[in-house]
């Protein structure tokens, strides 16, 4: 009895200090920036660095320690609307748009709600009993992942608001480039067959609601590409005019892509000479055997017709992801910007971490699919249309957020999330 209780007190104990290192985590990423960084949002897509602080905040406040104590006051009454992202259940709040329109409250009072809301959490849990715990427990493990998605997002736009300024400020200064050395192109088989995907709902480690229910998938005969599609690979696509031939592109990929005027990925410059590309460094020439990203669904399919493939299922993609332990590039391995395989690695080269990759499939609920409980509903599942599925993580993800049975999802126009190309063939 002794050793259970030990042993479940060094799970509580290890809890708390990952939820003290994920918060750290996040405020150490803001240390290269300067004052007037944190406000700037650039695009409807992205938001500021403040307003993420203090909306990982915020869930922390609304979900868990309003939960813990019903006599629980909020720190700031009028963060409630300023900082809630989508949870209408919640009610008003601030639109998306006007989200960098808040150089008050200051970046300064920001942190100090983060360090008085992580330490109400601190001091709540700390104090709960052994059963008052396991019932926080859901909510808990949430919130850390929720602040690591945002740990991604921050970064992200980050990247996104800085291009849009002209003089292309750096994040940090660390990017290299190695000796371009192209590779062939290397297909993998998989065998026809009923594989199981997805998180079992008595799993006990943690899992978004989209990942359960685990269940039974058929995938067809047909084979994956080795290897992320490259930049070099890209720029064939370019210079063959795949950006003007509309027979490669779908109806509403086609009217985007010539709305907006298209013809690159996003954040790639030419001049008279070379492409460049816009990194967390500032513009560097394009590295040619580093992969491509900030690609949208619509570039990434018209570019596997283009290829004479397809991209693959996210079936596909699972069943090949299990063949590989997961040793790929995520936040905080070095790089923050893709780059290029080692060349000894030819099976499913970089299919964790590095870049998300593009699926063929909708966004949808799996078989017995439960909704997040305790308020948390509109996680998820709001969010299951008009949308495609990206698997993999990037080297933006932190690797403790990472499985394989991770779903993330995005509209087919978006590009400045981190998703690349891996194809997929079908066997005649």
């Amino acid at each position: 009895m002794g050793q259970l209780v030990r042993a479940e007190f060094s799970t509580e104990r290890a809890l708390l200090d990952r939820f003290a290192t994920v918060r750290k985590v996040t405020e150490e990423l803001t240390l290269p920036l300067l004052a007037e960084d944190f406000l700037v949002s650039a695009t409807e897509e992205t938001s500021p660095v403040k307003w993420h602080l203090a909306h990982t905040t915020w869930f922390f406040e609304v979900f868990l320690l309003r939960r813990l104590r019903t006599d629980y006051v909020p720190v700031k009454a009028e963060y409630h609307y300023l900082f809630n992202s989508y949870y209408r259940r919640e009610g008003p709040f601030l639109p998306h748009s006007k989200r960098n329109v808040l150089s008050r409250p200051t970046t300064g009072e920001i942190f100090v709600y983060r360090q008085t809301v992580t330490e109400r959490v601190l001091e709540e849990l700390g104090s709960l009993s052994e059963a008052g715990f396991q019932d926080s427990l859901g909510v808990l493990e949430l919130g850390l992942n929720h602040e690591q998605q945002h740990q991604e997002l921050l970064l992200m736009d980050l990247k996104r608001n800085f291009y849009e300024n002209p003089l292309r400020p750096c994040y940090r200064l660390n990017h290299s480039h190695g000796e371009h050395r192209p590779r062939p192109p290397v297909w993998h088989h998989l065998p026809s067959g009923l594989i199981e995907v997805g998180v079992a709902k008595d799993s006990g480690e943690f899992a978004f609601d989209n990942e359960r229910d685990r269940h039974r998938q058929w995938v067809e005969s047909c084979m994956l590409s080795a290897h992320l599609v490259t930049n070099l690979e890209f720029l064939e696509f370019i210079d063959a005019g795949g950006y003007a031939n509309p027979l490669l592109w779908s109806s509403d990929g086609w009217d985007f892509k010539s709305q907006e005027k298209w013809e690159a990925p996003l954040y790639w410059e030419r001049d008279q000479r070379q492409w460049s590309c816009f990194t967390f460094s500032g513009m560097v020439p394009l590295d040619l055997s580093a992969p491509v990203v900030h690609v949208s669904f619509y570039e990434a399919a018209a570019f596997a017709r283009w290829r004479g493939a397809r991209l693959p299922t996210e079936f596909e993609w699972e069943l090949a992801a299990t063949q590989r332990p997961i040793t790929g590039t995520f936040l905080g391995d070095g790089d923050l910007d893709p780059a290029p395989p080692r060349l000894s690695d030819d099976l499913f080269s970089q299919i964790h971490g590095t870049v998300w990759e593009w699926t063929q499939s909708a966004y949808r609920p799996y078989p017995r699919f439960e909704e997040h409980r305790q308020g948390l509903g509109e996680y998820n599942e709001k969010f299951t249309v008009n949308q495609f599925v990206v698997r993999g993580g990037s080297s933006l993800t932190p690797r403790s957020h990472y499985r394989p049975t991770y779903r993330n999802f995005f509209y087919p126009h978006m590009r400045w999330q981190f998703a690349g190309i891996r194809l997929a063939k079908d066997l005649v």
